[in-house]
């Protein structure tokens, strides 16, 4: 520990420098319990790759604790690393998010059946009988209304506009956390980042603002869809994962930012190293709880058996049930045995190299063309309405270029 350590009194003259270490080891010892526990069920998902369009969104979000708390781990043991790991840590947290939305849409079938399914979904609330209502607020009044405010109050109402709009909230807010995490290093480089103070002549209150709401609205995008599909995604149990998800990428950007705010009103030492300590230390022991919570969210058991394989094991399990029977009037009562028989096949392991080479060729092509659709959605507008200033310009100088051709023909007539 530096000799020039500012000295931080937090309780009874306990300071910084005397919490650092037990905090380091307690939690180190956390982080060591969440990295074990999601390489496993990572391994697990690799040696059992048989649905890779789930799985390799699923092994991107379980990496997620890895990243947390090795990065969280490192910046509580050097403060001077605290920014390079935030900045990596946010960039990851923003495609984990995306990657959440995407297995959604690999578990309903992929984007061409989620098309179908919004769009199914929307012809029947608008075809609802009356007796349930249906007429006052599912006329055809209200699709004929902008996506937008249908969006937010009947998103089961717009069809395939909801995915598009789901798409973009998580998009963009993938792309703003990675655009926002640069900004903030050049920021420091020039000393007026000023990670957690909210002074107008700093970054980050700036930055904060912009995250927080680009942040609220990717969440909220995901939760309409959820919405809308959240019946034909019962298979998968998807409030449970929902919950474990969110509850990592909105409680720890909320914590360092409740934690700034304490400290910016004095409840909390106002230290950039206890702030950013307290914050590590705290995601270290959150890991752990996160890791445990995937591990039965998350399990590889689902993927161990495939419809049909030639080169899995074939096992076959029969169960018994026992059924009484009970008759009418005065029989007695009597009982059966039902025997179910079910059939399953055992898949064969997977390479877990061609399982990683495959997340990694597959999930980059998916990613960059999501990328491109969203920017090329992004910049339509701006096109329109930069060829609606052109054409006014042109029209007003064509109509002035008549006008003053007409001046001069007067002229010429009356010489």
């Amino acid at each position: 520990m530096e000799p020039e350590l500012l000295q931080v009194i937090v309780n009874g003259g306990i300071t910084y420098h005397h919490l650092h270490r037990p905090a380091f080891i307690l939690g180190g010892g956390f982080a060591l319990v969440a990295v074990s526990l999601s390489l496993l069920l990572i391994f697990q998902h690799l040696r059992s790759y048989t649905n890779p369009s789930e799985q390799k969104w699923i092994v991107v979000v379980l990496f997620m604790v890895p990243v947390y708390a090795t990065e969280s781990l490192l910046s509580l043991w050097n403060h001077k690393l605290s920014l390079a790991c935030d900045i990596l840590r946010n960039c990851y947290e923003a495609f984990a998010l995306y990657s959440f939305g995407s297995y959604l849409v690999a578990c309903l079938g992929g984007e061409g059946r989620v098309l179908e399914i919004l769009e199914t979904e929307s012809r029947r609330q608008l075809v609802k009988p009356l007796l349930e209502g249906g007429e006052e607020e599912n006329s055809p009044q209200l699709r004929r209304k902008s996506s937008m405010v249908n969006f937010l109050f009947h998103p089961d109402l717009i069809g395939r506009d909801l995915f598009n709009i789901e798409r973009f909230g998580l998009v963009q807010y993938m792309i703003l956390k990675t655009l926002s995490a640069f900004l903030a290093f050049l920021l420091e480089l020039f000393g007026v980042y000023c990670d957690g103070s909210f002074k107008w002549y700093c970054g980050y209150p700036y930055i904060a603002v912009v995250l927080n709401f680009s942040q609220m609205w990717a969440l909220y995008c995901l939760v309409q869809f959820y919405n809308v599909t959240h019946e034909r995604l019962k298979p998968i149990k998807p409030l449970a994962k929902f919950i474990s998800f969110k509850a990592i990428v909105f409680a720890t950007w909320w914590q360092g930012f409740g934690i700034s705010l304490l400290c910016a009103f004095g409840a909390l030492p106002n230290d950039p190293k206890f702030r950013t300590g307290l914050q590590d230390f705290l995601i270290c022991i959150e890991m752990a709880v996160a890791a445990m919570a995937h591990s039965y969210v998350f399990p590889a058991e689902a993927y161990h058996y495939v419809p049909h394989s030639k080169n899995g094991k074939a096992i076959i399990e029969t169960a018994k049930e026992e059924v009484k029977l009970s008759g009418s009037g005065k029989e007695e009562k009597k009982e059966a045995f039902v025997e179910k028989t079910e059939t399953r096949v055992e898949a064969a392991g997977t390479s877990v190299t061609e399982s990683v080479q495959d997340i990694v060729v597959q999930g980059g092509q998916h990613v960059v063309k999501d990328v491109v659709l969203t920017i090329n959605q992004a910049m339509g507008p701006v096109e329109k309405g930069v060829t609606k200033i052109h054409e006014k310009f042109h029209r007003r100088s064509t109509s002035s270029g008549v006008e003053t051709e007409e001046e001069s023909e007067i002229e010429v007539e009356k010489h």
